[in-house]
């Protein structure tokens, strides 16, 4: 049989996204909506199997076919919330999602019989790796979004194993998480992309910072109300800052991922596997006095009305990495202040499009802001370059056309090597 390359790479790619992180709409949802989106038109016939959730709707509003399972089954050792103690229970919950991610892929199979590829939208999701695999034997691209542990032998090696023999290609979202992979692993960097829509004026928003001191410093946060995300050394900041009589508006977008009570709730907050994140803010504003200068938002999708409002972006997560919400208010020329480690200039360089802070270091954080507050002139000049550098690194269509060369060259290899085990 022979292999027409030049059909290949025109052809429309039938692929299945399989989307392990939840069903809220956070970080890593965005990016994937976003870069289906930024695909050329008729390259690509999407469809997702993800957790039920504000997801699946968003999916739904933009015509994309998606199949919502209670739960995707993952293995975390990701460098925050790998298993530990106690935490070794949460594979229960995992196992229990095994049969839901089993059943959603052999319905995938059953439903798109036209299916190419297949990506896994992050690497926690190893298992669905093994299953899609199996039931497709299609090729598989693994997309790693998170710092990974590297500390240990066994579940470094499992990973190291699984992406070896099952995955065609394997993606890092930057330099950082490349550098965090086992050993050996040929993994490429495509970063996340982002699509700027028009400036526009947002009535919600103009109105409430309408309200605020025109010379207070407006510093945000954005994503959903998880301990890992460092809200309360956010908040713990705003204290300090507070204490010094700065003026400055501390702006908390977004909300608790998922509403749960009821004796499941308290069991599981019992032993740590939540936290009532939200609660605990609104305490701590209480008691601190911070009702004037500390602000919930809520949840938006309107967030780059946020952006072109606020002076300063910060991500004090415990994940070691650069979150989205810092690029994303880059297009706004927003500098960011992140926790991290050692970070390669691909994603922040300390001091020239942001300032690098220690994780779970509310002191650190206050001073990186205070930095900003007395140095006005510095939110201009560090805004420009990070703006710079997102154009240079995070521009939606070029990644997406990276992405989507990579499909179509993986497409071609498999079916080259399929022609040649049936020449043989």
């Amino acid at each position: 049989m022979i292999v027409n390359d030049s059909n290949k790479q025109n052809q429309k790619i039938s692929i299945l996204f399989i989307h392990p992180c939840g069903g809220a709409f956070g970080g890593a949802s965005r990016s994937l909506l976003e870069m289906i989106n930024a695909f050329p038109e008729d390259s690509i016939s999407p469809h997702v199997i993800t957790q039920k959730g504000n997801f699946i709707k968003m999916l739904e509003n933009n015509g994309i076919e998606a199949i919502g399972v209670m739960g995707v089954s993952q293995f975390d050792n990701t460098r925050y919330s790998h298993y530990l103690g106690v935490r070794w229970l949460i594979l229960l919950r995992e196992i229990f999602y095994l049969p839901f991610t089993l059943g959603s892929i052999v319905s995938a199979r059953l439903k798109w019989k036209d299916i190419d590829l297949i990506h896994v939208n992050e690497i926690t999701g190893i298992l669905t790796v093994l299953m899609a695999r199996i039931i497709f034997n299609k090729p598989i691209v693994v997309h790693v979004r998170s710092v990974q542990r590297r500390e240990g032998r066994i579940r470094p090696a499992i990973t190291k194993y699984v992406l070896q023999r099952c995955a065609a290609k394997v993606v890092a979202i930057d330099e950082t998480v490349k550098k965090s992979l086992p050993g050996d692993i040929d993994a490429i960097v495509i970063h996340n992309g982002f699509i700027l829509e028009e400036k526009k004026t947002s009535a919600q928003f103009a109105d409430f910072f309408g309200k605020l001191p025109a010379d207070s410093l407006k510093v945000a946060m954005v994503g959903n109300m998880l301990p890992a995300k460092g809200v309360l050394d956010f908040v713990e900041a705003a204290k300090i800052c507070s204490e010094k009589k700065m003026k400055v508006d501390f702006i908390f977008v977004g909300d608790n991922p998922r509403k749960m009570g009821g004796m499941r709730a308290y069991i599981l907050q019992k032993f740590h596997f939540i936290q009532d994140v939200k609660f605990e803010v609104e305490k701590r504003i209480q008691a601190y006095g911070l009702q004037q200068m500390f602000h919930l938002i809520g949840f938006t999708t309107d967030i780059q009305a946020v952006y072109e409002s606020i002076d300063v972006i910060c991500f004090p997560s415990h994940l070691n990495a650069v979150g989205r919400p810092i690029i994303e208010a880059s297009f706004s020329k927003v500098p960011g202040i992140v926790a991290i480690r050692d970070p390669l200039k691909d994603t922040i360089i300390e001091g020239e499009t942001g300032i690098c802070v220690e994780e779970k270091n509310p002191e650190s954080l206050s001073a990186a802001i205070e930095y900003f507050y007395i140095h006005r002139y510095e939110v201009a000049r560090m805004g420009d370059l990070a703006y710079k550098l997102a154009r240079k690194n995070f521009d939606a269509l070029k990644n997406a056309i990276l992405m989507l060369d990579l499909y179509r060259s993986i497409i071609i290899d498999s079916s080259q090597a399929a022609s040649n085990g049936q020449i043989e």
